[in-house]
Parts: structure tokens; sequence; C-alpha cells
């Protein structure tokens, strides 16, 4: 009987330990896609004063904003994803500091639709939750390949960053500062992923990540 009790509790042991380690996890979802994202660093053109907008104006930077936000929304849950399942803690611990950085974009971007008068994105939490998954399928197929969905990921981030300061309004500078750092952050993500070993992807995987970004893209500029 002692041994039976014991064998039982041995069982069970590893399934508390994971269920323990994604307490926290389950934590950072819930912070990023519900709680109000910190920041360390000042706020990109928050010395700068408001500009003159149009009503159509105000909603279209708004739209793009929401854009990068779900943008945002999605880098937390694809690094969560892949540092979840990555071996090595150099990389893990690279993950986690990215992984900060955008939540200081989620911040900016936040902040930013408000002072707009918009909204974030009602499907949030399906952004993450798919992202979640992508990060962990990446992760699994190993660091260097989960390193180098990391750079592409943040290359096209870059190039939407790009094409939305094109389509500011011209007087939007407070907008156009938020985006600039943003893409300067990215840009340094990628170079991070390159310089711990990513590998290149295979350019229908890379047409792939496209294609789901531009249906994203279209569909939380309206939702």
């Amino acid at each position: 009987m002692h041994c039976a009790s014991a064998n039982t509790l041995r069982s069970i042991d590893p399934a508390i330990a994971v269920f323990e380690a994604m307490i926290p996890e389950f934590d950072k979802a819930m912070r990023a896609v519900f709680a109000s994202a910190p920041t360390r660093r000042r706020i990109p053109g928050a010395d700068l004063p408001e500009a003159e907008l149009s009503v159509e104006e105000k909603r279209h930077v708004a739209a793009l904003m929401r854009i990068n936000h779900c943008g945002e929304i999605c880098a937390q849950a694809l690094y969560q994803g892949q540092a979840i399942a990555s071996r090595d803690p150099a990389v893990r611990r690279e993950l986690d500091h990215a992984a900060w950085e955008e939540t200081e974009h989620l911040n900016w971007t936040e902040t930013r639709i408000a002072e707009l008068g918009g909204r974030k994105s009602l499907l949030n939490p399906l952004w993450y939750g798919g992202s979640l998954a992508i990060g962990f399928i990446a992760g699994k197929c190993g660091d260097a390949w989960s390193l180098g969905f990391l750079a592409e990921t943040e290359r096209q981030v870059e190039g939407h960053l790009e094409g939305h300061k094109a389509r500011l309004p011209s007087q939007d500078r407070k907008s156009w500062e938020v985006l600039e750092q943003m893409k300067q952050d990215e840009m340094r993500h990628a170079d991070t992923a390159v310089g711990y070993g990513a590998r290149d992807l295979p350019p229908p995987v890379k047409a792939a990540m496209r294609l789901s970004s531009r249906v994203m893209t279209r569909l939380s500029y309206w939702i």
C-alpha cells in the first residue's frame, strides 16, 4: 500500500511541475492581451505638440497604430512560444530581452491609440493564441530555425513600419517618432538573431509569413 502511494506521488509530481511552470506563462499572456503595458523608456515624440488632424485623419492614424499594436501582441506571443521551446539559455535570455522591448512598443502604440480616440483590436486574443502556437512550433524546430523565424519576422515588421510612416499625415510627427523608434528596435532584434546563428528561412515559409501578416493587418485596420 505504501509503495503504491509512493508511485502515485512520483507520477503526480511531474504534472504538478508542468502546471507550476505554466502559471507565469499564462500570466504573461493575460497581461499582454488585457493589461496596460509598462515602459522604461520615454515614449518617442512625447515632448512634441499634438498635430492638427481632421476626424478622418485621426481615425486613419489610430487604425494604423491598432495594426502595429496587434503586431506587438503577436511578437509577445511568438517570443513566449519560442522561449518555452528553446534549449539554449542564452537564446531564451535574448528572447526575453526582445520581448521586453516589444512590451514597451505595446505601451507606446496603446498610448497613441488612446490619444487619437481609437481602440485596440477586438481580435487580440485570437492573434495572441495563434502566434503563441506558431512560436512554440518554431522553437521546437531548433534554435537556429527559431532565430531565423524571429529575424524574418522582424524584417517584415520593419517593412510594415516604414510603409506606415509613409501613410501618416505629414504633420503627425508624434506618431512618426513612435514608428521610427519601433523600426530601429526591430532592426536590432533581427541583427541580434543573426548574430546568434539564425538560419535563413526557405522562400515558401517567408511567403506564407507575408500572407498571414497581410490578413492580420487588413482585419486589424477595421476590427
